[in-house]
């Protein structure tokens, strides 16, 4: 056990940063990314609805893996495309944790979209055709009227996907991220004998990380929800 504890403690909280940075940056980003996908989604323009429509369909059926893995393979062994200097120390390690991070954010920002467009549904279409009758355009009534009222509506299903994505981070691994799978799995190859209690050590840690989102969101849910 001790043995075990030696090469598990040191790395322990520097992986579930790793874990917690993942999470953070990658829901920011596909927020942003899915709202713009929700606002192309309920748009009149028909050529931006398909567009919308083809790449939530397509990422959403998907494995995440994949999508994780193009980002490596495919934007930046076959193209070249880099995040990180190419003169730093540090380069494979930054460009995989920021590519790991693109992927996250392609595919999470789907689920996200879909999250706003459940709480559009909950807003009552009047409040728009009044909008449109007092002059306002697509834009000024989504951004003023419609948007907030659906994320006020998707706070739970928002907040699913943000544990969602919390565990999803672990496919970070197989790109070479250092987050908190990668340690359990290179510590249950030195000490498989212990494979239980570090199984219930990293089980433990996401509990803690995702518990308290789910319990917060729920009640911020339930203290912002739209009146009816």
């Amino acid at each position: 056990m001790s043995a075990m504890w030696d090469q598990l403690g040191p790395g322990l909280w520097p992986a579930f940063w790793i874990t917690i940075q993942l999470t953070f940056w990658s829901a920011l980003g596909a927020m942003i990314l899915g709202t713009v996908l929700t606002a192309m989604r309920v748009s009149p323009v028909g050529i931006l609805r398909w567009m919308a429509t083809t790449y939530i369909t397509i990422v959403r059926n998907t494995p995440l893996t994949l999508i994780i893995l193009f980002c490596s393979f495919g934007l930046y062994q076959n193209l070249g495309f880099a995040l990180a200097s190419r003169d730093s120390d540090t380069f494979l390690v930054d460009n995989n944790f920021r590519l790991a991070i693109v992927g996250f954010i392609l595919y999470t920002s789907a689920f996200v979209a879909e999250s706003l467009r459940s709480g559009i549904n909950t807003v009552d279409f009047g409040q728009a055709e009044a909008a449109r009758s007092l002059g306002l355009g697509f834009g000024q009534t989504f951004r003023t009227i419609i948007f907030p009222q659906a994320v006020r509506a998707a706070i739970v299903p928002l907040g699913n996907t943000l544990i969602a994505l919390t565990k999803n981070t672990t496919i970070a691994s197989a790109i070479g991220v250092a987050e908190a799978s990668l340690l359990m799995k290179s510590t249950i190859e030195m000490h498989a004998n212990q494979l239980f209690v570090i199984f219930l050590i990293f089980a433990a840690g996401f509990i803690i990380l995702t518990l308290p989102m789910g319990l917060g969101l729920g009640k911020l849910s339930e203290k912002v929800a739209v009146k009816k």
